[in-house]
C-alpha cells in the first residue's frame, strides 16, 4: 500500500494535536447524561447509550472540524506538491488522508468510549459486552463516514471559505441540526395535510408515514441513531433513545409514535435498522467517489 506512510503522517499529526484530546475530554463530558428514564429502559447498558450521546451532534461537528482542511490546507501552503512529487497517485493522496485521519480520530472516540464504560461500570455495574463493542464499532464506522465526507469537501474545494460555508451551511446545518425539522417540513408539503391530524378529542397529533421515516434516515447522523437504538433494543426510531423509550412508556398505543413498529403495522423492508448500514456506505463511498472524479483530473495545486 503506497498511500501508508502519508497515512501514518496523518495518523501522527491528528494524534499530536492538542485539539484532538481536547475533542476528546468533550466527547466525555458531553457523552454522561444520567437520566433516570434512560436507566429504567437499559439497565446498566446506559453506560452503552452514552456513546449516543454524545455523537449526536458534537460528534459530527468535532470530526467535521478536524477534518475538512486536509486537503485544502496544503494546497493553499503549496505542501501538497510533496506528496504528489512522490511515487503516489492522486488516489494514494486520497487513501492516505482518509485512512490517517480516520484512525486518529478514531482512537479519541475510542478513549472517549472506554472512559464512559469505566466509569458507567463503576456506577452502574456490568453492561453487555457485545453491545458495548456493536456500539463502539458502529461510532468508529461513522467517524470513516464523517472523515469521508469532510476530505471530500476539502478536496473539491480551492478556498478556505468555501470549504468552510460548504462544511457548516451546506452539511452540518442541514443535515445533522436540522435534519427533523426539515423532513418533518417536506412531509407536510407532500402529504398536504402539515403532518399533523386531529384526533376524535380534537387534539392534534403527528401521523408519519413510511415516506417520513425513510426521510429521516436517509441522513448519515440518523442512520447512526437507528442503528445504536437497534443494538440497545430500544425501538426502531432516528431518534435518541431516551426520546424512544419515552415513547414506549408513555405512548404507547397512541397515534403520532415516530417509532416504526407502533407507527406502522406493516412495515417495509427498507425501514429495517440494518439499512442503516447502507446508508453509512453510501455516505461514505458517493462523497469520496464523486471528490476522486474532481481530484484526479486536472490541475490541484
Amino acid at each position: 500500500m503506497r498511500w501508508f506512510p502519508l497515512a501514518r503522517k496523518e495518523f501522527r499529526g491528528i494524534v499530536r494535536y492538542k485539539g484532538t484530546w481536547l475533542f476528546t475530554l468533550l466527547l466525555v463530558y458531553f457523552g454522561y447524561q444520567p437520566s433516570y428514564v434512560g436507566y429504567q429502559g437499559v439497565g446498566s447498558d446506559i453506560t452503552i447509550a452514552y456513546i449516543q450521546n454524545f455523537a449526536t451532534l458534537l460528534l459530527p461537528l468535532g470530526v467535521l472540524l478536524l477534518s475538512y482542511r486536509s486537503i485544502i490546507k496544503e494546497r493553499r501552503s503549496g505542501s501538497l506538491k510533496i506528496p504528489l512529487g512522490l511515487p503516489l497517485t492522486r488516489t494514494d493522496v486520497l487513501l492516505g488522508k482518509i485512512a490517517g485521519r480516520t484512525v486518529g480520530l478514531g482512537a479519541s472516540v475510542l478513549v472517549a468510549c472506554l472512559a464512559l464504560g469505566g466509569y458507567g461500570l463503576v456506577r452502574y455495574g456490568l453492561f453487555s459486552p457485545l453491545r458495548f463493542v456493536a456500539v463502539v464499532l458502529t461510532t468508529l464506522l461513522y467517524v470513516l463516514v464523517l472523515v469521508s465526507i469532510a476530505t471530500a469537501i476539502s478536496a473539491v474545494t480551492r478556498r478556505a471559505i468555501t470549504a468552510t460555508v460548504g462544511v457548516f451551511a451546506g452539511l452540518y446545518l442541514p443535515l445533522f441540526a436540522f435534519w427533523r425539522s426539515i423532513v418533518h417540513w417536506v412531509n407536510g408539503m407532500v402529504t398536504g395535510a402539515g403532518a399533523n391530524t386531529a384526533t376524535g378529542g380534537g387534539v392534534q397529533t403527528f401521523a408519519p408515514g413510511e415516506s417520513y421515516f425513510l426521510l429521516l434516515r436517509l441522513a448519515p447522523g440518523n442512520a447512526y441513531t437507528v442503528l445504536t437504538n437497534w443494538t440497545l433494543g430500544v425501538g426502531n426510531a432516528a431518534r435518541g433513545y431516551i426520546g424512544v423509550i419515552q415513547q414506549t412508556q408513555f405512548a404507547s398505543g397512541m397515534g403520532g409514535s415516530t417509532i416504526v413498529e407502533t407507527a406502522l403495522q406493516d412495515p417495509p423492508v427498507y425501514l429495517h435498522e440494518a439499512i442503516g448500514l447502507l446508508v453509512l456506505a453510501l455516505w461514505a463511498v458517493v462523497p469520496i467517489g464523486l471528490a476522486w472524479l474532481r481530484f484526479t483530473r486536472g490541475d490541484v495545486l
